[in-house]
């Protein structure tokens, strides 16, 4: 299934990794909103005073357009140290792991008059700018066209198809970017196809039908090329229908997002426990956080549906797919885990910090 299928990506990753990461400390990322039901664990249980946060924002012309390359400074006036960045196709900017203290943003953009907001964080926290409208400059006639979030999300999509554990196994529904733009149906369901054409997923399908026949798991497919060939068949299955149910039919219905957003900040306990929990929450199309039934449900129907197609002695009706979803939920607990502590470090075009900030 889908999450198992991510799990042995991931799993099969870590061999490589002393090699990749040293004595490396995990970077952090910008975190999303959180649900209810989790943003209790976003701080330091300790409270410490020195709690970096993260400042969020996103720019606008006057009419409520996204401006993307939008310049914006962060300057603290602690200690006089500045940072830059420029807001991205949806018009959004992050600065993350920001010392606590007042700040001043400073925003231009070619055609604009610059706009300046100040405000105070606070250790710990998420600071949410109200959105920063950029009036035009005098005698300026330049016209500048803002994406429409279908476009937005194709773009973010292009950009987590090129993510790559070690280069090689696909980590495509992984979005570093904790204010994505939703997708619609039709992406979802690229996206899902795309992982599974993708060649690694056959060769994980042929690791698994092997280590399947070495043990002679499922007796009744036999031994022998046979044998091996309907392990085969059956890993396969398992993979795309997990893929296609939990990553694109029940997300376009039920209007979720099937992907995992990175945290990468805040204390390991609560890291831990917000990577958890997104086995069981997820956000909605409209942003919002609710049940994820679309994997929840989605692992116990490809656990139903793998009674078509295992050996009859084998199957146990109601038992084997009760076994598979649950094996699917903790799968993808211990993915999540994986994502938020490991996998960043090792992805080919993950986005990395900023070595000049504060």
């Amino acid at each position: 299934m889908f999450v198992r299928f991510s799990l042995i990506f991931l799993l099969v990753s870590l061999e490589f990794l002393p090699v990749c990461l040293g004595q490396t400390s995990s970077p952090m990322s910008s975190p999303t909103t959180q649900p209810a039901a989790i943003s209790a664990f976003a701080n330091d249980p300790a409270g410490e005073a020195s709690a970096t946060g993260s400042i969020h924002g996103t720019v606008t012309d006057s009419s409520g357009a996204l401006l993307s390359g939008a310049h914006v400074e962060l300057s603290r006036t602690s200690d006089m140290q500045k940072r830059e960045t420029r807001s991205g196709p949806d018009g959004r900017f992050s600065f993350p792991d920001i010392p606590p203290g007042p700040f001043r943003l400073t925003v231009t953009s070619d055609g604009f008059a610059a706009q300046t907001v100040s405000g105070v964080l606070h250790p710990g926290e998420t600071y949410e700018v109200q959105s920063v409208a950029l009036e035009v400059a005098t005698a300026m006639t330049q016209v500048n066209v803002a994406l429409s979030p279908v476009q937005v999300a194709e773009e973010q999509i292009k950009d987590e198809e090129k993510q790559r554990v070690l280069g090689v196994l696909p980590n495509f529904y992984v979005s570093y970017d904790p204010d994505a733009a939703p997708l619609n149906a039709k992406q979802k369901f690229k996206l899902a196809w795309r992982m599974t054409i993708d060649p690694s997923s056959f060769v994980i399908a042929g690791i698994v039908a092997g280590v399947q026949q070495s043990q002679n798991s499922f007796s009744g497919y036999g031994q022998g090329a046979q044998g091996y060939g309907k392990r085969y068949g059956a890993s396969l299955a398992d993979f795309v229908s997990g893929t296609v149910i939990s990553g694109a039919i029940l997300p376009s219905v039920l209007k979720q997002d099937p992907r995992y957003f990175y945290k990468g900040t805040g204390s390991k306990r609560s890291r831990v426990l917000y990577a958890l929990a997104n086995a069981v929450v997820c956000k909605g199309d409209n942003r919002r956080w609710q049940p994820n039934y679309s994997s929840i449900l989605g692992s116990f129907a490809a656990g139903g549906i793998s009674n078509l197609y295992y050996p009859a002695q084998n199957r146990n009706g109601v038992g084997l797919t009760l076994e598979n979803g649950a094996i699917g939920v903790g799968a993808t607990a211990a993915a999540n885990v994986l994502q938020e502590f490991v996998m960043k470090k090792v992805t080919s075009n993950a986005p990395r910090e900023n070595p000049g900030k504060p």
